[in-house]
């Protein structure tokens, strides 16, 4: 079974690469993919969202949801499941960006847009969610495209930022007023 699942990974990985890798989405998605770098963008992102008053506790839960979730991918799960890159044992794949010095799963940057976009949408209006969950989707494809990641470390980012946002939502005090507030 597991012989199948990492067939599949690859499989994926070089279809991506011989049938959707083109100039165009090489311009759109190699710098959006950098973006995240460090979790740039989701660190401006949160940023932003706590200077403006009536975002701010919205803030708040993204960046406890964004805390959570670097802690388990990067502290601890990488190093625990220790998986190469796919660039390093997929003959014939080109990576499309400079190598990374970290394990593969989780996706770190697919877990920290996840874990700002489900946020978003649980506790703002639907329109503003779908736009982060189509941000964050975008992210974790932009990752299998440029060949750092498998598409299971995209699923597991995923997985965890959507966990690390419940969290943060449905444990912290005041979070269900926010909800009915920006839901009214």
């Amino acid at each position: 079974m597991a012989e199948i699942l990492i067939n599949l990974d690859n499989n994926i990985l070089l279809y991506l690469q011989e049938h959707v890798r083109n100039p165009l989405l090489n311009a759109l998605l190699i710098p959006f993919t950098l973006s995240n770098n460090a979790g740039i963008i989701c660190l401006i992102a949160v940023a932003l969202f706590l200077y403006f008053k009536k975002l701010r506790k919205v803030g708040i839960l993204m960046g406890v949801s964004l805390a959570i979730e670097f802690i388990l991918t990067n502290l601890i799960i990488k190093n625990w499941v220790a998986r190469i890159r796919p660039y390093e044992l997929i003959d014939g794949l080109t990576l499309l960006v400079g190598k990374a010095t970290d394990y593969s799963f989780p996706s770190g940057h697919t877990g920290s847009a996840f874990a700002l976009a489900v946020v978003v949408f649980m506790v703002m209006p639907w329109k503003y969610g779908v736009i982060a969950l189509t941000l964050a989707s975008l992210m974790g494809f932009s990752r299998l495209y440029v060949g750092i990641h498998y598409p299971s470390d995209v699923l597991g980012g995923m997985v965890l930022g959507v966990i690390t946002s419940i969290i943060s939502v449905k444990c912290l005090p005041d979070s269900s007023s926010l909800m009915k507030r920006f839901t009214e």
